[in-house]
């Protein structure tokens, strides 16, 4: 069962001891002038990650490789390594969701044991040492910005919103390395760019399940959903759980899915990047806010 218990004023213990503050998010009042926005009827945007402000860059294979080779192995194959990791991945998210947090299994354990399953169903079942040695330069490499590649417009679209005070949050189905590491060698910093995070490993609560969007609303200051936009690229966990609470929603069609005209027939409104969506909170037609 996931442990949906968290306060938004409270501290989560990550698996790795450290402490992340948690503190409440203020917004900002909001400033009526002559010409009215869009975005000045909303007092706070959420934000997904993966998918709508960065993506992998290469293929899994590429990692799993580069690991093997640097201790005197071949390549594993691409195919059978993609499948296997699926695989391994879906059956310890069903097994041990967000990442162990409520079997207070640590981080480095569970992507251990779903690392070491991705090589046993691709075929390669490797000694202990081997394994070790593998398994750390891969859990280094996606520690770290190396698998990563971050939009050119995510930057300038996160602090353009913040410089009209109005609070950013995250919410990713992520592990605390995202928080402490990955983002912020990225150049995405709480504080210039973001304000306040939820990321499921660290919270024990994930997408699609609402509850992840009522953490970001009581973090922003427990601003109402109608008053708040959730920005994602996934219909299953971004637009529907949302639009569930009452918030405001939209899609990024990053990468011309076929899923997105699927999305527009459904009535969810699609953009393809998020200077698209920049264009659209500046303009001056708050009737467009209803199709939201």
């Amino acid at each position: 069962m996931l442990d949906t218990s968290d306060k938004s004023d409270t501290c989560k213990e990550s698996e790795n001891s450290e402490k992340h503050q948690c503190a409440k998010v203020v917004p900002l009042p909001l400033v009526w002038t002559a010409e009215m926005t869009i975005l000045s009827k909303l007092r706070c945007i959420t934000v997904d990650v993966t998918g709508t402000l960065l993506a992998y860059k290469g293929e899994l294979g590429d990692y799993y490789c580069m690991a093997a080779k640097a201790v005197g192995l071949p390549c594993p194959d691409y195919k059978r390594m993609h499948e296997g990791f699926k695989l391994a991945y879906t059956d310890m998210a069903k097994n041990y969701p967000c990442f162990g947090h409520a079997a207070k299994m640590p981080n480095i354990v569970w992507w251990k044991t779903c690392v070491r399953d991705s090589f046993i169903r691709a075929g390669y079942d490797y000694d202990e040492e081997t394994f070790e040695k593998i398994f750390r330069r891969i859990y280094a490499s996606f520690g770290s910005s190396a698998p990563y590649v971050l939009f050119p417009d995510s930057i300038p679209f996160l602090r353009w919103v913040r410089a009209q005070g109005m609070p950013v949050g995250l919410v990713s189905n992520a592990e605390y390395r995202y928080q402490d590491v990955i983002l912020p060698a990225l150049g995405i910093n709480q504080g210039s760019e973001w304000d306040f995070g939820v990321f499921s490993g660290i919270e024990g609560v994930e997408k699609p399940n609402p509850r992840i969007y009522e953490i970001a609303l009581e973090r922003a200051g427990n601003v109402a959903p109608e008053e708040t936009l959730h920005i994602g690229d996934s219909m299953r966990k971004d637009f529907l759980p949302a639009k569930s609470l009452g918030m405001h929603a939209l899609l990024l069609d990053r990468f011309k899915t076929s899923d997105a005209e699927k999305w527009r027939k459904s009535g969810a409104p699609v953009y393809p990047d998020l200077a698209s969506v920049q264009d659209l909170l500046n303009s001056g037609n708050i009737d467009l806010l209803k199709e939201l």
